[in-house]
């Protein structure tokens, strides 16, 4: 009987998971340096292990910030400037000297996982950029590759959501139809050389556009009807999930399911000027902290079901001397003096869930619309004419992005499947 009781834990632990590392390694947070009261670097460093942050993005390549990781657990992700695509993409020998500069040097000591070569640059309103933004990648691959020692880091680029067209319903996104020749060709050589495409969703200025109560709790992924993709018959609960499924969608449309998706930017601000509506410290914490445990449950999206994508906070700290709305400077996790602006969860000895915000809702496969409450006349799924997706949280850009929609998708089913196998190789040990 004893015998028996040990061969079912295995069972046991497919319906009560034990903690995992991989429920942590998702998460990660952007270092701006937009300012001029950070803290030294030691101390950013001790900061951020006593979290549960595992991913650390910066905007360049410093070289003091790629040192101060040395020898901790935490990857790097950092990027080649705009101003320097150009250079990377007519001179193969100025890629070489960027990686020998950049990254050779720390490859037995930090850990770099990405290099971003650009920052939004498609919708940066230099046309150079787009047409350099491939041979750049193209050319630091080449040179990264003279190297067997850092094979594992990968070349990519970030990109805003305003590179679609279309994304309401998430299964119709689609790209611009001017920029489709020139992602084809970003997405082949992600394909080809195994890395993400980068993208920045971020539901608060979906909310902006329509601030109505339900379309605030279906950003902070707090209790809502949801909201149905007509497309493919998938329910929505929250508006971070149905961005991430428009540009899913609209890279599998133009033929490349296999490349990931990684989150570079999301975030909420705290606080505002009196017309930026929600910038609060309750919806802060509520989005963020809610968004954590979401990523942490490993629940997915509806079209990526049983695992979360790679997703960056935004950001780090108060970048002080950012200019725009008072919202572009209150995106922190933390303040200067290394103080909480809020309690998302993330720190080491806290609970992994934030107490005050509410959980996130479980996606569960839905085959007709949800129920329409009482005094509507029409399907819930809308969050108002012209509403946005999303727009440019780094440079204070709100420009209209593409309309705002969002459907409680579904989970994997082979929860049963792996059920069974353990019940027949139980009974076969036990007969033994």
């Amino acid at each position: 009987m004893e015998k028996r009781l040990l061969l079912l834990l295995p069972i046991f632990a497919l319906f009560h998971p034990l903690p995992s590392a991989t429920s942590q390694s998702v998460i990660g947070v952007n270092y701006g340096q937009v300012a001029d009261n950070l803290p030294p670097l030691s101390v950013t460093v001790n900061l951020l292990q006593s979290t549960t942050i595992s991913k650390l993005r910066i905007y360049g390549a410093d070289a003091a910030v790629i040192q101060s990781f040395a020898g901790t657990s935490i990857s790097l992700v950092i990027g080649v400037s705009n101003a320097d695509v150009a250079s990377l993409a007519s001179d193969p020998n100025a890629a070489a000297g960027w990686a020998a500069a950049n990254v050779f040097p720390y490859v037995n000591s930090s850990s770099i996982s990405i290099v971003t070569v650009g920052n939004e640059a498609l919708n940066s309103g230099d046309s150079s950029l787009a047409s350099n933004l491939l041979p750049a990648m193209q050319n630091l691959l080449y040179a990264l590759s003279a190297s067997t020692s850092v094979s594992a880091v990968k070349v990519s680029t970030v990109h805003t959501m305003d590179v679609l067209s279309q994304s309401d319903p998430p299964s119709s996104g689609a790209f611009h139809p001017d920029l489709v020749d020139t992602l084809k060709g970003i997405l082949g050589f992600l394909r080809d050389s195994g890395s993400p495409f980068m993208i920045n969703p971020y539901p608060y200025f979906a909310y902006r556009s329509d601030p109505r109560p339900e379309t605030l709790a279906f950003c902070l992924f707090q209790s809502n009807p949801g909201r149905l993709d007509a497309g493919s018959k998938l329910t929505y609960s929250n508006m971070f999930d149905a961005q991430v499924d428009a540009v899913r969608s609209a890279v599998n449309a133009l033929g490349f399911p296999e490349v990931e998706i990684v989150v570079a930017e999301t975030g909420w601000p705290y606080k505002g000027d009196p017309d930026e509506v929600g910038a609060t410290v309750d919806n802060a914490k509520a989005f963020v902290g809610n968004l954590v445990a979401h990523l942490r449950s490993l629940v997915g999206t509806p079209l990526m079901p049983g695992r979360s994508v790679d997703t960056f906070l935004f950001a780090l700290y108060d970048e002080d001397l950012k200019p725009g709305p008072t919202s572009e400077r209150s995106f922190g996790l933390y303040r200067a003096d290394q103080t909480m602006n809020y309690d998302a969860g993330l720190v080491k000895s806290s609970s992994t869930s934030n107490a005050t915000a509410s959980p996130p809702q479980s996606n569960t496969t839905q085959q007709s619309p949800p129920a329409t409450p009482a005094g509507l006349t029409q399907p819930v799924g809308w969050c108002g004419p012209g509403a946005t997706l999303q727009a440019e949280a780094g440079g204070g850009s709100l420009e209209p992005a593409v309309q705002c929609f969002s459907a409680v998708g579904s989970r994997g089913a082979g929860t049963l499947g792996r059920l069974l196998s353990y019940v027949a190789l139980t009974m076969s040990i036990t007969r033994l």
